[in-house]
C-alpha cells in the first residue's frame, strides 16, 4: 500500500443492513471501477461507536425492525421531531470520537451513507479548520421522497441521490440544487443478472431443483418483521414451487423456519445470516420482502421481481419506494399474508404477467449507478495529496489497493 495513497473515510452504521451494504458497495466499486490509482479506505460504524446513547438508539431501531415493525413509524416521527443529529446533547457525547478519527487517520474525503452523521462530521471539519480541504459527500440510501430530515445538512459538499424524487426532497429540506446529483443507488457490483443457465446452477448448488420456480423469502439483516407470517401462509398452499428462507441474524427465527419447513408441501432451504445474498437472488424467480432501499435495488439488479410486504404500513422513508416500484410493475404489494399463495400462483400460471414483471425490473434502476457514485467521490479527492498532509495512522479497517 502506497503510504501517500488518498484516504477515504466512509461513515456508516448497522441500523438494519442497508447502510452497511451501501458502504460495502462503494468499497467494491472503487476496487472494480477505478484504475491507475491506489486508495486506503476505512469504514466505521460511526453512530454506535461514537457514544453509548447512540448505540442504544441503534439497538432500539434494530429491535423494532425485528419485533415491532408497525411501531417503526413512531420512531421515524420521533427522530424527525427531536432531530438528535443537530442537538448539542448528542454532539457533546460524540465529538471526541469524531475528532479522534481525523487526528489518527486524517482522510482526504469523508463519505456518509447514514442520515445521523452529516452534522457532527461537518461541525468537526469546521472546528479543525479542515472544511475547505476535506470534502464531505453524502450518498443518500433512501431512494425516493419522504425520507429522514437528518440527511439534509447545509455543509455537505455534494449529495448523490437515487432519483429525481430524492433530489426534490432534499431541495424541499433546503439543500441547494447545485449540490445534488442523481447517481442511482450504491448496489454492490456482485448483484447482476446471472442468466437463466447460471440460475439453474445456483439452484442446484443450494440442493434445489434446477428447473422449479423458486421463491426467496428475505427476512432482512435483522430477521423478522412480517416475513415469518407470510412464510406460514405460503407453506400451506398447494403450489408447485420450492423456497429459500433467509432468517438473517435471528437464530430463533432460523430454528422456527426450519421447523415450519419440515411441514411444508414443497422443498424449503433455510439459511441464517449470509454474505452471499447475490447467490440466493441468482437462484430466485421472485423475492418476498419489505421494500427497503438497498435490498430492493439488489433484487432489481438481478432482475428478480418482488412481492412487497404491505401487511404492515411501510415505514415513512420507504413508502415512496413501495409506491413507485409497484407502479413500475416490478413488484406486487401484498396487503394480507393470506394473499401470498394466489399471488405466487398467478406468477407461475400466467407467463406473460411474470415476464412483464421481470422486464419492469430493468426500467427502475439507473444503470452503472455504483460506477457513477465512485467517479463522483474520487473526482473530489485533492490530487495529488501531499505527503505532509498525511498524519500517522493505525491500520485502516478496510484496505483497498486498486491498480
Amino acid at each position: 500500500m502506497n503510504p501517500n495513497a488518498p484516504k477515504i473515510l466512509i461513515i456508516s452504521s448497522d441500523t438494519g443492513g442497508g447502510h452497511r451494504s451501501a458502504a460495502a458497495a462503494i468499497v467494491a466499486g472503487i476496487e472494480s471501477f477505478v484504475k491507475g490509482e491506489s486508495y486506503a479506505i476505512r469504514v466505521v460504524r460511526a453512530v454506535e461507536e461514537s457514544a453509548a446513547i447512540a448505540a442504544r438508539m441503534v439497538r432500539l431501531y434494530n429491535w423494532l425492525l425485528r419485533h415491532k415493525q408497525h411501531w417503526m413509524k413512531y420512531y421515524f416521527w420521533a427522530l424527525n421531531l427531536v432531530r438528535p443529529e443537530t442537538r448539542e446533547f448528542f454532539h457533546a457525547r460524540s465529538i471526541v470520537y469524531v475528532r479522534g478519527l481525523f487526528e489518527r487517520w486524517c482522510p482526504h474525503i469523508v463519505v456518509s451513507v447514514h442520515p445521523l452523521t452529516q452534522h457532527i462530521f461537518a461541525r468537526v471539519l469546521k472546528e479543525m479548520g479542515l472544511a475547505e480541504r476535506i470534502p464531505l459527500v453524502t450518498v443518500v440510501t433512501d431512494p425516493y421522497y419522504g425520507f429522514w430530515k437528518g440527511w439534509a445538512c447545509d455543509d455537505v459538499t455534494l449529495y448523490l441521490v437515487a432519483s429525481e424524487e430524492a433530489r426534490r426532497q432534499l431541495i424541499d429540506y433546503g439543500i441547494a440544487p447545485e449540490r445534488i446529483k442523481i447517481s442511482g443507488m450504491p448496489v454492490h457490483p456482485k448483484f447482476s443478472f446471472p442468466g437463466d443457465q447460471a440460475a439453474r446452477v445456483a439452484r442446484t448448488a443450494l440442493g434445489l431443483d434446477a428447473e422449479k420456480f423458486t421463491v426467496f423469502l428475505n427476512a432482512g439483516w435483522e430477521g423478522g418483521g412480517n416475513i415469518p407470517q407470510i412464510f406460514r401462509e405460503l407453506i400451506r398452499g398447494e403450489l408447485d414451487v420450492q423456497a429459500i428462507f433467509l432468517a438473517g441474524k435471528n437464530e430463533a427465527l432460523r430454528s422456527e423456519a426450519e421447523s415450519l419447513a419440515a411441514e411444508a408441501r414443497f422443498p424449503v432451504k433455510v439459511i441464517g445470516y449470509s454474505d452471499e445474498v447475490e447467490k440466493l437472488l441468482g437462484a430466485a424467480n421472485v423475492m418476498i420482502s419489505k421494500l427497503g432501499g438497498l435490498s430492493t435495488f439488489e433484487a432489481l439488479s438481478c432482475r428478480v421481481p418482488i412481492i412487497a410486504d404491505g401487511t404492515t404500513q411501510p415505514m415513512p422513508q420507504e413508502a415512496g419506494t413501495v409506491n413507485l416500484i409497484v407502479k413500475s410493475g416490478a413488484a406486487v404489494l401484498l396487503q394480507r399474508a393470506s394473499d401470498v399463495v394466489p399471488v405466487v400462483h398467478r406468477m407461475i400460471e400466467d407467463s406473460k404477467h411474470y415476464a412483464a414483471m421481470r422486464a419492469a425490473t430493468i426500467s427502475v434502476a439507473i444503470p452503472n449507478a455504483t460506477r457513477r457514485i465512485v467517479e463522483e467521490i474520487t473526482a473530489l479527492i485533492p490530487v495529488p495529496p501531499r505527503a505532509e498532509e498525511n498524519l500517522p495512522a493505525p491500520e485502516p479497517l478496510v484496505e483497498s489497493a486498486v491498480a
